[in-house]
């Protein structure tokens, strides 16, 4: 019997993944196509626009994740959630395991800036939501440091993952280093994010119509902020061997947090 109900199970979630995916895409059409043109309309006023398109991709992202928590997809949990609904000025930088970490951590930071693939903008369900988020695009590494600094220092807070793609279980984490330049050449602090799952879910090389054995368990556990000020100073250090130290030190904190029965604050790593 309990295998009966284990297969049945699998196919309910199988079928709800696939009902899940059909409604983010018409939910990313419809904020493009309606929402965002009548904001457009209504408010002249670009910076007001902008708050309130991300704070309306962030109320549709919490009853999304309400939907697919309901039709039993999968369930999470995010630890300290308040400290980052009222982060601000710093960069956040989180692993990526799956497709939806982006969801829940907007989710709760209802003005979060993200950094973005420009390769993203030729997707019809999310370009539009990209525009008019007015989301960092990673196409241009002077501009994109200008902009990043002025964002920082107007009290925005960029979320950024570090490893430029979903991580593939079992293998290496590696980085980019574009996390650590941006937060060493702006001066800004950084907040570690590390998300767990128990299951292969939504990852590199997963297929969402082939849902894992038993329902994944999402945990968000957010770390404390780590001050840039100890990784480099103007008038001693070059910039680019801060931004490594910096690096290796981001590495360290979200492989050994991501791992079970380990913490996120490793005074260890420090240089």
């Amino acid at each position: 019997m309990n295998t009966v109900f284990s297969k049945l199970n699998r196919l309910w979630r199988g079928a709800m993944t696939g009902f899940c995916f059909s409604l983010f895409g018409l939910g990313g059409l419809f904020l493009s196509v309606v929402w965002f043109n009548l904001l457009l309309l209504v408010i002249r006023d670009k910076p007001r626009r902008r708050r309130m398109a991300r704070r309306s991709i962030s109320a549709s992202f919490r009853l999304f994740l309400s939907v697919v928590r309901r039709v039993g997809v999968l369930d999470y949990h995010i630890d300290n959630q308040d400290i980052l609904r009222k982060e601000r000025g710093c960069l956040v930088v989180a692993n990526h395991p799956s497709l939806i970490d982006y969801v829940m951590l907007a989710s709760v930071m209802p003005e979060t800036d993200c950094m973005v693939k420009s390769t993203l903008l030729k997707n019809p369900f999310l370009s539009g939501v990209i525009r008019a988020a007015d989301y960092l695009i990673n196409d241009s590494a002077d501009a994109l440091l200008s902009t990043c600094r002025q964002r920082l220092q107007q009290g925005d807070t960029v979320l950024i993952f570090p490893e430029g793609t979903r991580s593939v279980p079992g293998e290496k984490m590696t980085f980019q280093r574009g996390a650590a330049n941006i937060a060493v050449r702006c001066g800004s602090d950084l907040r570690i994010v590390v998300i767990r799952c128990t299951e292969h879910m939504l990852g590199k090389h997963s297929q969402w119509y082939n849902p894992p054995l038993t329902k994944p368990h999402f945990t968000v556990t957010v770390g404390e902020r780590v001050k840039i000020a100890p990784f480099y100073d103007a008038k001693t250090q070059e910039p680019a061997l801060a931004a490594r130290q910096l690096n290796r030190h981001l590495l360290h904190q979200l492989q050994s947090g991501s791992t079970p029965g380990t913490g996120i604050n490793d005074a260890s790593a420090l240089p």
